[in-house]
């Protein structure tokens, strides 16, 4: 069992604790270790992941899209028959566990959330300082992050014995204690006779995992390839935070190829020359030898250009990543879409400045584009404001933190589309004096 003391002594996690304590504790992030007290209880809790389960009910009742997702287990079976009914019965707020157990049926359920991060402000915000301060310590992957809460009173993790494939934060917020089990790849191995998940019995498994006792702000590092599981006898709740780095074959087959391919591929459908008829008794043959001559002149083409061409593509994605706080974009975000409203309503109703809600983050592209607007991405979007000295200032001063004052120059469709990322708070006078 982890017997950790040690935690930070500031919130976020110091570039001191990345650079030494996170690398000595884990073998060099190899091994899981159990970080105690990480995230202060006054930040973040139980409630927290409740806020973002009433939006998502609220969504539901309303019609609204969202890229959120709830599963519901009893024991290791998936019931997704009672999804509906638990996102639109009225709930009985002040003791989530009976209403639960009335909706399935069951004494004892789990009910996991993807992408909370988009339905609760306050994870998006505080588990973003989290992953802010790992990329600034750590490093960064390229893929994102995202939310996976983890609630309820299981006796164990509906997916059974099973292995991680990225590397992961899990973030206990409480109220129960939470006993998490972890096995090297090679002694789940030696244990059972392969990587398949064990599901059913396996108490004699966790006799020789390593045990983490979790209880409220202790935050556990699982490396990727690691075998776990979780249980426990109360009604707890974890959110867990992967780590998407993908690896650089995965994300050049499946992404920048591609997209490198599509640009060399831009034709002028006027001028583009179809390709020829084929005899009948030539069979595919000639028709497989054109392609395959167009795709090697291609092939030479994006070679040619790939450095450059890669570099912008990453630099985009960079720029989204850092701009959304370091979560992954997702199509339909609830947090940004209630963001957006309520500085929509903040403006009409006497809003004086602006300023970005943290952990997001707003960049402007250096060069000008022919239409002499400055690029700006926020909140993992890309638009464009005028080139003009007050928007040039205004992107300046909010891309360094700062907030900046409404003035009439700032205004239009370019402060729509700002307001419409959900990254931007609009404050009144006397809150833009409290916040100073």
């Amino acid at each position: 069992m982890t017997t950790a003391t040690d935690s930070t002594v500031t919130w976020p996690p110091s570039p001191e604790f990345w650079s030494t304590q996170f690398p000595s504790r884990t073998d060099g992030a190899v091994a899981p270790y159990l970080f105690k007290g990480l995230v202060p209880t006054d930040l973040l809790g139980p409630d927290d992941v409740f806020d973002g389960l009433r939006r998502l009910r609220r969504a539901a009742t309303e019609g609204e899209p969202t890229s959120a997702r709830a599963r519901v287990y009893v024991g290791e079976d998936r019931r997704d028959e009672v999804i509906d009914t638990m996102l639109t019965a009225p709930w009985a707020e002040d003791d989530f566990v009976s209403w639960m157990r009335k909706l399935i049926g069951a004494q004892r359920f789990s009910l996991v959330i993807n992408n909370l991060e988009t339905t609760s402000p306050a994870l998006a915000a505080v588990l973003g300082e989290l992953i802010g301060s790992a990329h600034a310590g750590w490093g960064v992957p390229i893929g994102g992050s995202e939310q996976v809460a983890f609630v309820g009173n299981y006796a164990g993790t509906a997916f059974g014995v099973h292995e991680g494939y990225e590397d992961a934060f899990l973030v206990h917020l409480g109220p129960g204690t939470k006993r998490f089990y972890t096995w090297s790849g090679d002694l789940y191995r030696e244990l059972t006779g392969g990587r398949a998940p064990t599901f059913g019995d396996y108490t004699a498994l966790l006799e020789h995992g390593e045990r983490h006792d979790l209880q409220a702000g202790d935050v556990l590092f699982l490396p990727r390839r690691v075998f776990h599981v979780g249980v426990q006898d109360d009604f707890s709740i974890s959110v867990a935070v992967p780590l998407y780095t993908f690896s650089d074959t995965r994300m050049l087959a499946l992404s920048l190829l591609p997209e490198s391919l599509r640009a060399a591929a831009v034709i002028d459908v006027a001028d583009e020359t179809p390709s020829p008829m084929h005899p009948l008794v030539a069979g595919p043959g000639p028709v497989a030898a054109a392609l395959v001559s167009a795709a090697t002149d291609m092939l030479i083409t994006v070679s040619d250009q790939l450095g450059p061409r890669i570099a912008e593509l990453i630099e985009a994605r960079w720029r989204t990543l850092h701009s959304n706080g370091g979560w992954e974009a997702t199509e339909h975000d609830l947090v940004r879409a209630d963001a957006a409203r309520d500085a929509v309503t903040t403006l009409a109703a006497g809003g004086t400045h602006l300023r970005v809600i943290p952990p997001y983050t707003l960049y402007t592209d250096p060069h000008v584009d022919e239409h002499l607007h400055i690029g700006v991405a926020v909140r993992g979007l890309v638009l464009r404001v005028p080139n003009s000295p007050a928007w040039g200032a205004a992107m300046a001063s909010l891309a360094a933190g700062h907030s900046v004052r409404i003035t009439d120059e700032l205004g239009g469709d370019a402060l729509a589309l700002l307001l419409e990322t959900g990254g931007i708070q609009v404050l009144t006078e006397p809150e833009f004096g409290e916040s100073r």
